[in-house]
Order: structure tokens, then sequence, then C-alpha cells
């Protein structure tokens, strides 16, 4: 004998399906970091929501110096009302200093934790633009981001609206470390970017095929500039080379079959320097093109060897035959064969290479490439 609702309603008696208005304002609200301007969706639905006239999300960075206005208004925005939230959280006309964080204010609370100068704004501005009702809360992020929303309009805005921004404060806060997160991954991800252009480093990910997936900045200027590489017939990347097209083509078949083959390394050209390490691709992200099965790093030099052998000059205080060798040393050549490169005999360039050694602290040919292509004229 079955006693009670079967086990499906009992569950179903337990689960909680989101009103319309949740909807409406918790998927924007979550989506608005992608959205451009941000939250503008969210902004004018909460807005309708609350029958309010204006609605404002407004951040300010760590360290105070950047503010972010996100508005959406049912009227033109004076200078003086965009001032509101712009000051720093010492100033007026609202110091937002007083604004104890998590905490729903109205316009009354707000112009009272201050004094005659926001009795005076609220007269001055406010009033003739018929904003008489105000709800503001603080919310700060753990990085240090500050955020500030604002419904603001002619009518009352009473305990529902302030009701509301309490449910969605821990949605926006998870919104505000979302963005928190992103930004923080924006600049690392820059400031790598910037590294390796300055190393002159690019990447070229590519299909069991050898048709590019993806690639960077400095990869686009190559295909670009470079005669060594360019885009082929169906987006494949093609080798000026038909050794290294071939040896490109074995590679990539082998990483397609097995994912912990060994890279090949590959020189393309000497003057400038330019050669690639193609890997088979280790990395899989849960989104995005999943076609690629190895990735060409490359290095290439904007410099020539009458360049470099100047800038070893002025770093070093290299004489322009010690600069010489020193540069073909550090392309790999032995010190016989960059003697020979360099026009010297054997001997020659043995006292050569030793006054190298002494002037750039190098205790030999290893340590010399090391000295030079981690030096600061990677960055040149």
């Amino acid at each position: 004998m079955q006693y009670g609702p079967p086990k499906w309603e009992v569950v179903q008696n337990f689960m909680r399906v989101p009103v319309l208005g949740e909807t409406e304002l918790l998927v924007p609200l979550h989506e608005g970091v992608f959205e451009q301007p941000m939250w503008q969706t969210f902004l004018r639905r909460l807005c309708d929501s609350a029958d309010a006239d204006f609605a404002g999300l407004f951040l300010r960075s760590s360290d105070g110096r950047d503010l972010v206005s996100l508005i959406e208004s049912a009227f033109p925005m004076p200078v003086q009302f965009e001032k509101l939230f712009a000051q720093a959280c010492d100033n007026g006309p609202f110091r937002t200093r007083p604004m104890r964080e998590g905490r729903v204010y109205s316009l009354d609370e707000l112009v009272e934790a201050g004094g005659e100068a926001e009795r005076a704004f609220r007269t001055n501005v406010l009033v003739p633009l018929d904003v008489t009702s105000m709800r503001a809360m603080r919310l700060r992020e753990q990085s240090g981001l500050d955020a500030w929303l604002v419904l603001a309009g002619e009518r009352y805005l009473g305990a529902e609206v302030g009701n509301l921004f309490s449910a969605l404060t821990p949605h926006l806060r998870v919104a505000l470390r979302v963005l928190a997160t992103l930004e923080r991954e924006r600049t690392r991800s820059s400031l790598n970017a910037d590294i390796f252009s300055r190393m002159n480093f690019g990447w070229i990910s590519v299909d069991a095929h050898g048709g590019i997936v993806d690639l960077d900045e400095q990869a686009e200027r190559l295909l670009q500039q470079s005669r060594i590489f360019r885009r082929g017939p169906y987006n494949r990347l093609t080798p000026s080379s038909p050794s290294v097209d071939r040896q490109l083509t074995d590679l990539l078949r082998k990483f397609a079959g097995n994912s912990r083959a060994l890279p090949r390394a590959i020189n393309l050209s000497q003057d400038p320097w330019l050669d690639i390490l193609v890997s088979p691709l280790r990395v899989r992200a849960l989104t995005g093109d999943t076609r690629a099965v190895g990735v060409i790093y490359f290095r290439g030099d904007r410099q020539s060897t009458a360049n470099r052998c100047a800038q070893l000059c002025d770093v070093f205080n290299l004489t322009d035959s010690e600069a010489r060798l020193a540069w073909a040393m550090t392309q790999g050549k032995s010190i016989v064969e960059a003697a020979e490169s360099c026009g010297l005999t054997v001997e020659t360039a043995r006292n050569y290479s030793k006054k190298i050694y002494a002037k750039t602290g190098a205790r030999g040919q290893v340590d010399l490439v090391r000295h030079i292509l981690t030096g600061v004229l990677a960055l040149a």
C-alpha cells in the first residue's frame, strides 16, 4: 500500500519555479558583463519593473582612479546628476563613505548622512528634474571593486524596491566577481601578449590538415609581412619551402594520432632569424573550436643581423668584429662555422670569443646564447 503522494510529486512540491520578474532581471544581470555597454538590458528592465525614471550602476576600480557609469534614464542627464556618484568616496555631493556595504538607502537617508551641500543639491538639481525618490546600495567585491546600484524617479520608491535590491544582492555579487575575474585575466593576457610580442614570439594552432584554427596578433603580422608562410587555399598554413611543408604535414598527421608525440624544431631563416617549434596540442578546452591538433610556436627576429650587431656593441661594449662573431655564435654555429661566416681565421675567432665571454660575463657559448637571447635585446 502506498501512503502519501508519489516520489516525483514530493520532489515537485519542493521545486521552486522562478516567476517572470526573476527571469527578466536575473538572466540579463548575469549576461550583462558580456554586453556592450555592460548591463544595459538589466538596467532597462530594472527601471521598468520598479516604474523608475532612472537606473544606474556605477563601478569604481580598487585604486579609485577609474569610474564607469552605466545609466538607463527616461530624461536627459545633466552634468550635475552624473557627478552624483562620480565623486571620490570622500567628496560630495552625496558622500558614499557613510554607505554601509550591502545596505539599501533612501534619498532622505543619503541627504541626512551628508549636510547642507547635499540638501542644496536635492533642491537645486533633483527637484527640478522631478527626482523626488531614490534607492541606492553599495557593494564591494573582494578585489576592491566598488559598485553602486541606483534607482531614482518621481514616483515613490518604497520598501518593495528595497526588497528587490536585497534579493538581487547575491546575484550582483556573483556578476561583479565574474567581471573582476575577467578583468584580471584580460590584464594578464594583455601583459603576456605584450611580452610575447616584444620577444617576437607568436603562435598558430592548426588542424590535422594544416588548416589555421586560431592565431595571435604576432602570427597575423607574420602572415601579412613574411614570405616564409602564407594562407593557402582553404585557409591552410602553407610554408614557402616545399621541404618544410612536407615536414609540417608529417608532424600534424602524427600529432592527430598521438598527442604525446615529441615537438619538433625547424629553422626557416637565418637573416633575419626565424625558427618554429611544432608541438602537439595538449591543452583541450571544454568549449570553443576543438579541431586543432597542433600548435606552431615561432620566434621571428624583426631586426637584421647588422642591427643586432650594433645593439650588441651598445649593450656589451663589443667591437664590430666581436659583435658579428657573437651574433653568429648565438645562432648556434660552432666557433669554426662562425669564423667562416665572419671571414675570420679560427685562431682569431677563438681570441675574439675570449674577449666576448669576458665582456658579456658568459662562461661559454651556451651561456652566451642565454645572455643575448633572453636579455634586453630580446625586447628590442
